[in-house]
């Protein structure tokens, strides 16, 4: 299966090094929005640049575009990718806005190609054992989740590429960038959202036009409820966890500890593993999984392991004419939760689900309303 790359900056990396690992996969070649940028990358890897999408698919053979580009340019990408029928997988999140993630799931649809949504945390050890027990009824009815992401950027993290910290580049701050994959988890566990209301703010960051901190209460289709508070103004970084409670049992995860990863500039400091579990029956296993689960994290790098893994279940849902693990849906449902976080804010309350299409408004969902700073 070749798999082309548009976008080549630092998450880029990690995909490449991930097909690189995979036996059935080769690096068909790369395209990017600054020229000089795609010819340094393909170097690199020893592959080719193109000098766009749609020639890395006719010319280069591409049968997978894996999008990397920044969040605003991620339509245009999986649109062109997609009409010439190439296969779409895109980093998290699918579009910084629901009009745009709407045009590309019904855009793929059309051309009746495979989309799939990077969220690579659902591979993780102690993520798949908790939504196996909340499946098999281990937990009873699922009632509460809570999402807390408590993390730090500093102005160097945001002067590092042109196209963050702005409203335009980027799409959005905590909500749009560091929250997606902790969104993605509680939706893959608590299913369909009625309703939400929340707010955000930028308490730490004067330099950036985006938020730094959200928080949200959302009422389930199923009847429960759910709260997340996301930050990024928390030094120096401290954890990412979500916990589901249900009317028999809870379990829990923490997906980050220590410093916040950052792609490019940091590793992952601490493995992920089960922090909350009152199953009674597997309370003696709870030691057991954990150092279990250290050891296979960092059996060898996990910024490349889990994407690897991701990346080769898309390649077989691609071989098998089936959907991928994590579709273009489930993308569009973590940008619809946030659009109402930033909907919700402006209004000053609760956001009913489905959305509607507000992009007469040109107020991007509320946020060129924002709410002043500290």
């Amino acid at each position: 299966m070749k798999i082309g790359i548009a976008g080549c900056g630092k998450v880029a990396v990690l995909h490449a090094k991930a097909i690189s690992q995979i036996s059935n996969a080769s690096l068909a070649g790369v395209w990017s929005r600054t020229p000089k940028t795609a010819i340094e990358f393909a170097n690199r890897f020893e592959t080719k640049s193109y000098a766009s999408i749609s020639e890395l698919v006719s010319k280069g053979d591409a049968q997978i575009i894996i999008i990397c580009t920044p969040h605003p340019f991620h339509k245009a990408a999986a649109l062109e990718a997609a009409s010439i029928g190439a296969h779409v997988l895109v980093e998290k999140p699918i579009s910084s806005t629901y009009e745009d993630a709407m045009e590309i799931v019904d855009g793929c649809h059309k051309s009746k190609i495979k989309l799939g949504v990077i969220s690579q945390r659902r591979w993780y050890e102690p993520v798949i054992r908790m939504k196996n027990a909340i499946d098999t009824g281990k937990i009873g009815q699922p009632i509460l989740a809570t999402v807390s992401m408590l993390g730090w950027r500093d102005k160097a993290y945001y002067d590092a590429d042109e196209w963050r910290g702005t409203w335009k580049m980027e799409g959005g701050g905590v909500l749009v960038n560091q929250s997606p994959h902790q969104l993605d988890l509680m939706l893959w566990m608590m299913g369909e959202i009625e309703e939400v209301y929340g707010h955000w703010s930028n308490f730490n960051h004067p330099e950036i036009e985006v938020d730094d901190t959200a928080l949200a209460v959302v009422k389930f289709k199923n009847g429960g409820i759910g709260n997340i508070i996301v930050s990024n103004s928390q030094k120096p970084g401290i954890h990412g966890n979500l916990h589901v409670h249900g009317t028999e049992a809870t379990v829990g995860v923490q997906t980050e500890g220590g410093a916040m990863f950052i792609a490019g500039s940091t590793g992952i400091e601490e493995a992920p593993f089960n922090d909350l579990w009152t199953i009674s029956s597997d309370q003696k296993l709870l030691s057991k999984w954990k150092q279990d689960d250290h050891h296979a994290f960092f059996l060898e790098d996990p910024t490349i392991k889990y994407m690897r893994d991701q990346i080769q279940e898309f390649i077989a849902a691609v071989q098998e004419d089936r959907d991928p693990a994590v579709t273009g849906t489930d993308g569009l449902k973590v940008v619809e939760l946030f659009t109402a976080i930033y909907r919700s804010t402006r209004d000053g309350g609760p956001i009913k689900f489905p959305l509607t299409d507000e992009s007469e408004r040109n107020d991007m969902d509320g946020r060129l309303t924002s709410p002043k700073k500290l």
